[in-house]
């Protein structure tokens, strides 16, 4: 068995962050479990309202895996984690910045610029707390259970085969179509959104089930949950890419962002 955990880590603790759970048992890998909250993966990803606004919180390493070990009954392979981390304190960009937007900035799909504080002790933290629980921070091919940072952007972009970052934010839509009107708008973010699920669905069972889209007259904060999860489900992608030799660490001795390679099958 291996499974990966992936999570869409805001660089705050007042905004939630994504989880997912993929699993593969010698078949092919399966989603287990996508949430839009730390809170609501240890919930099984329940809630007795269906539209809860959901909360942010700083993450717990500890709990998150024992709450992934005791869905899975086994213990996690990968984290996968939207977040910059390093070895060291993060101070600026760093070299796995530099070459990810070296790689993919034509394509739109530059790093954002870390700092001290943003995500600050929050990124030293996490690791410090996942290394400590036996997942350390993996800036070359991992030998086993590790760490990864990854950066969805570039990940959809060889999802797609797109030549371009995929218009799937949702507080962005009115830059992306900013002739259109907001019923149109919120149209094309939900075509982005089934096109994305369709392909991720393809490579993990389950994904199309698991990730019901947003009615068009959802709330905004109903679509931020939906786009969490998601995210979350490509960190958990990039995790299985890794794992299935399919992707690139792009970086340093100090920090390393993996992206898929292109798939030429």
């Amino acid at each position: 068995m291996r499974a990966v955990l992936g999570i869409d880590a805001a660089w705050t603790e007042r905004e939630p962050s994504g989880v997912a759970l993929i699993v593969d048992r010698g078949s092919g890998w399966r989603l287990l479990e996508a949430a839009a909250s730390y809170a609501a993966f240890a919930r099984d990803g329940k809630d007795a309202d269906t539209v809860v606004r959901h909360r942010g919180s700083l993450p717990d390493a500890p709990s998150l895996l024992a709450a992934a070990h005791e869905k899975l009954g086994e213990t996690v392979d990968l984290v996968a984690i939207d977040m910059p981390l390093s070895l060291n304190p993060i101070i600026g960009r760093r070299a796995s910045d530099n070459m990810v937007s070296s790689e993919y900035g034509a394509r739109h799909a530059s790093t954002h610029t870390p700092s001290v504080t943003r995500p600050g002790r929050l990124s030293d933290d996490l690791r410090i707390r996942f290394e400590a629980a036996g997942y350390p921070l993996a800036v070359s091919e991992p030998s086993g259970r590790a760490l990864l940072e990854v950066y969805p952007h570039p990940a959809l972009i060889e999802l797609a085969s797109a030549d371009r970052r995929l218009p799937y934010k949702h507080s962005k839509s009115r830059k992306y179509w900013p002739d259109e009107s907001p019923a149109t708008r919120r149209k094309k973010l939900l075509e982005t959104w089934r096109r994305i699920v369709t392909l991720l669905d393809a490579r993990i069972e389950g994904v199309r089930n698991a990730l019901s889209l947003p009615s068009s007259d959802a709330r905004g904060f109903e679509m931020k949950a939906f786009e969490d999860a998601l995210d979350a489900v490509v960190c958990a992608w990039v995790g299985a890419c890794v794992m299935d030799g399919r992707a690139r660490a792009y970086g340093d001795r100090e920090s390393a962002i993996w992206v898929p390679v292109p798939d030429r099958d």
